[in-house]
């Protein structure tokens, strides 16, 4: 990657999130992360505009899909590539998830880390205008 994605994790667990950003950095992108979806919109709602944001849908209070719901209706961060990474493997949940736009959609449990990583990347290079 010539370019250097800023990515925003947000997930429910800290150890996934502290091993996500390690791989994600040591590949080249700036990392930030955000421990559930308050803390998520408190970050876009401060102005943080990340190229790539990677959610979780099973997280308490506010799931992964509602909060991109409140992301796309407050057009907080309009121009990120949204990919979803998690073991909710409904399928009408993914298709709540498509219809907001994502770009991609990652069951955690059936990747090994270095797999998600190298498929956000692809997601990014088929994405990318």
């Amino acid at each position: 990657m010539s370019k250097k994605y800023k990515i925003l994790i947000v997930d429910d667990d800290k150890f996934l999130l502290d091993m996500y950003k390690k791989k994600f950095e040591s590949n080249g992108a700036e990392v930030d992360v955000a421990l559930g979806s308050e803390e998520t919109l408190a970050k876009l709602r401060d102005g943080a505009k990340p190229d790539i944001l990677i959610l979780d849908v099973i997280m308490p209070k506010i799931d992964g899909i509602e909060l991109l719901g409140i992301i796309r209706k407050e057009q907080l961060s309009p121009d990120s590539i949204v990919i979803m990474l998690t073991n909710e493997s409904d399928t009408n949940r993914i298709k709540e998830a498509e219809l907001l736009g994502i770009s991609g959609y990652i069951v955690k449990a059936i990747n090994i880390p270095t797999d998600v990583i190298n498929k956000v990347w692809e997601i990014i290079k088929s994405s990318a205008k």
